[in-house]
């Protein structure tokens, strides 16, 4: 983790007693012993609370509002706002997300804040009159945005379990989009990069590209149309963003430049309560209990089913062949089954409880050779539906599909003293969502790209006919990869994860959770591990560069194709120190993440 250089802007960023305890902190950071790509081998430690997020000032947030007096989830709501200001391409309110609770009471909640799709949406709307799909329309510009749900769900979480006002753990926010942060490279970086579709809009390209003229590293960033947002919901609460003067704002843009969300679409959205997926398993001598994502996302399934496979078998570690090529396995028909069922549960049947059966586990992984990559040609969905039944009525690869997030959504996990967590994953979609920026100062959605935009036609990603089942219909929400969890061992709080990146969500915090409770690294090392991904379609395993070339070779020679990629996945993660209590925050260095505690 690269501590940035940051500057000071009144009582939120130089603490309520003012640059000695950041400046301590900072040190603390930097004096981490690191490995030789520079990436801290060991976790932030702290005896109360903890927020590990993707952006220092969104940590920071977190942590003044708990050293205040508020609980995790008060924090969370704190730093999601923070976040939609100091992380413009997936800190968001005009996205949507997931918010996994688990209370020191042992209460438990999830909500689903994910977006949905307008009224006047079709499920042919990305069709041209030749019959063709334009694939631009569904990710840039104001026809790709779905109706934005986070204001919503983040208001309910603080209704629902916080302690604070709204307008007291929005303060942050304010204070960073009135008063400026300084743009790190990273970020001059991402401007830059995003300069071709930022510019296409007269908000975006006045407010990140600095006018054309573009920003450079230590400029200070100022967004003041979304300070006066900000301040408007603080003061009204959610029903300004739904029914108010933001929402006539964002309506107006729409029938001016062609999107199709009305008023009647922001009144109506609500925010979800939905049951928590468990599953419980021992491991080293101890009881875990895991406790994630329902569907709409995909990935609390997907996880429960994995690790229901992986129970019995021995792991080694990431530099074991054996072990790679085990899990790999089991996510290569994880994803099949993902592709074959999963979708809006308001809309679909989702075979929930077969998924995550211990039986069918046994069953589909009951097809692994340990020695021989499988193939996805042969490799079908099975029949969760009743235990123990072959799956040969089951459908082909031909007609499934692989969905999921675009390339950009952030994760961050909060404990507080109490021992009250938070995980929770939100996002715009793709990094900087449509790329439109209303005229109230937050960036757009594109969320409609993640339904299935032309069923029965083969995707340009993968060349597969896309599920029915994820097509678009207005009121629907899109399935979801996104995956907060939290595992719980001998009953008691021990870690607190997630992560972005499309499908590769699933398997960064399959492995973050198999790091934790099956191998026992410590947390900082389980966060740093190289990563694996195996998504049924394409037929091969996504490996980062970090693997050596000999377990690359070893993984050819049992018949897997492989391509290595720089990173995957960015997880967020805190755990529970089983001896002292100590919270142990564990952000990712691939990209440079922060955790603060106190």
């Amino acid at each position: 983790m690269r501590i940035r250089n940051t500057l000071c802007f009144g009582v939120f960023l130089c603490g309520l007693t003012p640059a000695l305890a950041r400046g301590q902190a900072a040190a603390e950071l930097r004096d981490r012993p690191r490995d030789a790509r520079g990436w801290p081998t060991q976790a932030v430690r702290a005896g109360h609370g903890m927020v590990a997020t993707d952006e220092e000032l969104g940590s920071e947030a977190g942590v003044e509002i708990l050293k205040r007096g508020g609980n995790a989830v008060d924090a969370a709501v704190a730093v999601a706002f923070a976040l939609a200001v100091v992380e413009p391409a997936a800190g968001n309110i005009g996205g949507g997300g997931f918010m996994l609770i688990r209370l020191a009471n042992g209460k438990t909640s999830f909500l689903d804040y994910r977006e949905v799709a307008p009224g006047k949406a079709t499920r042919d709307m990305y069709i041209g009159k030749d019959g063709k799909l334009d694939e631009e329309a569904s990710v840039i510009g104001y026809r790709s945005v779905a109706v934005p749900g986070t204001v919503a769900g983040l208001a309910l979480a603080l209704k629902s379990y916080g302690s604070m006002k709204l307008g007291d753990v929005i303060a942050p926010a304010i204070r960073l989009a009135e008063e400026g942060f300084p743009i790190s490279e990273r970020l001059a970086h991402e401007f830059e990069q995003e300069r071709p579709a930022l510019q296409r809009f007269a908000v975006s390209r006045r407010i990140f590209l600095n006018e054309g003229k573009m920003f450079h590293p230590r400029d200070t960033l100022l967004q003041p149309e979304l300070a006066t947002t900000l301040k408007r919901i603080a003061r009204n609460g959610a029903a300004e963003f739904y029914r108010g003067e933001t929402a006539h704002m964002l309506v107006d843009d729409m029938f001016r430049l062609g999107g199709l969300i009305t008023l009647d679409d922001l009144a109506k959205y609500q925010p979800k309560v939905r049951e928590v997926l468990r599953a419980k398993y021992e491991n080293n001598g101890h009881a875990w209990e895991v406790l994630t994502s329902p569907p709409p996302s995909s990935g609390g399934v997907a996880v429960i089913e994995a690790l229901n496979m992986l129970q019995s078998v021995p792991l080694k570690g990431w530099d074991d062949v054996e072990s790679v090529h085990l899990v790999a396995e089991v996510m290569r028909r994880v994803f099949a089954d993902r592709a074959a069922y999963l979708a809006d549960p308001d809309y679909s049947n989702v075979p929930v409880a077969g998924l995550t059966d211990p039986c069918y586990a046994k069953e589909v992984f009951s097809t692994v050779d340990p020695q021989r990559a499988s193939s996805s040609k042969t490799i079908k969905a099975g029949n969760p539906h009743t235990c123990g039944v072959a799956a040969s009525n089951a459908p082909s690869p031909e007609t499934l599909v692989s969905l999921g997030e675009g390339p950009h959504t952030t994760h961050f996990s909060v404990v507080d003293a109490a021992g009250n967590a938070v995980a929770s994953t939100y996002t715009l979609n793709d990094s900087y969502g449509s790329h439109v920026t209303c005229s109230a100062g937050f960036l757009l959605n594109d969320e409609m790209d993640d339904f299935t935009t032309q069923p029965g036609v083969p995707n340009s990603l993968f060349g597969l006919v896309q599920s029915e089942a994820n097509a678009i219909a207005p009121g629907h929400r899109p399935l979801s990869s996104m995956t907060p969890t939290i595992l719980l061992r001998d009953g008691k709080l021990s870690f607190v994860t997630g992560s972005p990146g499309g499908p590769t969500i699933i398997s960064a915090t399959l492995l973050s959770i198999l790091n934790w409770m099956r191998l026992g690294m410590e947390p900082q090392v389980a966060i740093n591990a190289p990563r694996f991904h195996h998504q049924w379609v394409p037929d091969r395993i996504l490996i980062e560069r970090s693997f050596p070339d000999s377990l690359e070779s070893a993984l050819n020679a049992r018949g897997h194709a492989t391509h290595r990629v720089g990173h995957m996945g960015l997880v967020n993660a805190i755990a529970i120190d089983p001896a002292s209590s100590d919270r142990l925050g564990a952000a990712d260095p691939r990209h440079d993440g922060a955790a603060v505690g106190y």
